[in-house]
């Protein structure tokens, strides 16, 4: 599920840079992704 969210995001990016729509928005969104990333990866490896 994060993986399909990380991949749309920038699918979503690279679509905005092209057509230079929401650009704005879309960058703040792939910072909060990446924050859900590091914030999953380190709570899950300290699960283990």
């Amino acid at each position: 599920m994060l993986w399909t969210l990380i991949g749309l995001l920038i699918l979503f990016w690279i679509l905005g840079l092209v057509f230079e729509i929401a650009g704005g928005l879309v960058h703040i969104l792939l910072v909060i992704a990446l924050i859900v990333f590091i914030f999953n990866m380190i709570t899950g490896r300290r699960g283990r």
